[in-house]
């Protein structure tokens, strides 16, 4: 089965994302359980949890159809130590937002060298940033997103997701989210069905679909290989609509959320629609 939706809003707090993603047909969503641009944030209240898991049991969310994201300012690879510890510590407090609100899944960037240190010790520094949160939290599974690869920013290559991986001790705790924009962008193409065989193949080779956890549906506005992160609506950037059409049919993307990331989020019933309806076309 498909879990399709987007990454709603927040806004008014998390037990509202639930009702935005009901609202547009969503049966998977992403969303921040606090602001994404802050270090800090309130305590989650017991209402507040209460609510949420109310919500979700309500609208038939399970806790494999929601795929939260992170702050983007932790940098679990930062190459200076007390802004590694900084970003260490906020990333724990996520993955402990997600134990309390019963979700099984994080999604976060997996870090920057910054031009201060070798890409391969970058690697291995979120790769132990991820050991130290897994230690200090339960049955949450650190899910890492590929990159577009734009300034310093690793992950835009599947080796580094692998190589992550490998170093991580508790593997049954990490996973990946492939971002189409991300990936059209970091130079594997997409724009033929022919083109996603080669690219999941790939992917499949080096990373392994049982690592597989999400998908971010992106088309891009940036180039083919430009590493530039431009995000657009499907069918309206330089991928087309071949790889949602490939993911929507193909049984190994089944039960994970697929959460659109697109600019307007006016359509997103619309693209949402269009995506189940590939299923059986």
């Amino acid at each position: 089965m498909k879990y399709v939706g987007a990454h709603v809003s927040a806004s008014g707090g998390v037990d509202q994302a639930v009702i935005r993603a009901h609202e547009i047909g969503a049966t998977a969503f992403a969303l921040f359980t606090k602001n994404q641009r802050q270090w800090k944030a309130a305590p989650l209240s017991d209402e507040m949890i209460k609510s949420f898991k109310q919500n979700c049991v309500k609208y038939g969310y399970g806790k494999h159809q929601i795929l939260p994201h992170d702050s983007y300012l932790i940098n679990l690879g930062h190459p200076e130590f007390e802004a590694l510890e900084k970003s260490r510590t906020a990333f724990i407090d996520e993955m402990q937002r997600c134990m309390q609100l019963g979700i099984d899944l994080l999604n976060f960037h997996p870090g920057s060298h910054l031009k201060q240190i070798e890409v391969d010790d970058c690697l291995a520094r979120i790769a132990e940033s991820i050991n130290i949160a897994l230690a200090e939290t339960e049955g949450v599974i650190a899910v890492i997103e590929n990159t577009a690869g734009q300034g310093t920013n690793l992950g835009f290559d599947f080796t580094h997701l692998a190589k992550i991986i490998e170093r991580v001790k508790d593997q049954s705790r990490v996973g990946v989210c492939i971002d189409t924009c991300h990936a059209f962008a970091a130079g594997y193409d997409l724009r033929t069905e022919e083109d996603c065989e080669k690219t999941f193949q790939q992917f499949s080779d080096i990373v392994g679909f049982e690592f597989l956890k999400g998908m971010h549906l992106n088309d891009a506005k940036s180039e083919f290989a430009s590493r530039v992160d431009r995000h657009h609506s499907l069918g309206e950037g330089n991928i087309g609509y071949a790889p949602f059409r490939y993911i929507m049919k193909d049984a190994r993307f089944d039960g994970i959320p697929l959460i659109l990331e697109t600019i307007n989020p006016d359509i997103w019933p619309q693209e949402i629609a269009w995506l189940k309806s590939q299923q059986n076309s």
